[in-house]
């Protein structure tokens, strides 16, 4: 994982861009991770770790009803946590986070190892659908992680408008 780290940290420093973060289930690893090596104050804006329903609604103003609606872990409330945090950063690039670690709080429709990554970047907001057949919390946030790195990465050496 450090070559992607270093990969991308080298990438946003070239580009001058600046990223922020909103994550639920990584519970701040992705934050960690991107600013574990020096200077990461040159392009790291923003991150927050939304894990409870209060925290998307009080810090990214994701509202109850949205939430009782769609769930904190769905396709919809990655992309609203993403939008969101992106009015809030200003960042050149946001990124969200919200899935079920486990090992408890899955359920048919959501299992453990569901999880959902956001990315804005310029115009365009991707989101991936994850589901990881091993149910290791520390397998999926770190698995979750690298998925968001390469995802990342890949936004910036191929952007769409």
């Amino acid at each position: 994982m450090t070559f992607l780290v270093k990969k991308l940290l080298n990438n946003l420093k070239k580009k001058k861009l600046s990223i922020s973060v909103a994550e639920s289930c990584t519970g701040g690893l992705l934050s960690s991770t991107l600013t574990s090596f020096s200077g990461a104050s040159n392009y790291f804006a923003y991150g927050l770790v939304t894990y409870s329903n209060q925290s998307k609604t009080s810090l990214l103003k994701i509202p109850k009803n949205f939430l009782i609606k769609n769930g904190s872990v769905s396709k919809k409330t990655s992309i609203i946590m993403v939008k969101n945090l992106n009015k809030i950063s200003k960042a050149d690039i946001s990124i969200s986070v919200t899935g079920i670690a486990g090992p408890t709080g899955g359920t048919p429709n959501k299992p453990v190892g569901l999880v959902y990554l956001s990315l804005k970047f310029k115009k365009k907001i991707i989101t991936k659908k994850l589901l990881f057949k091993k149910k290791n919390r520390k397998f999926i946030q770190k698995e979750t992680v690298k998925k968001a790195l390469k995802l990342i990465n890949n936004s910036i050496a191929h952007p769409k408008t």
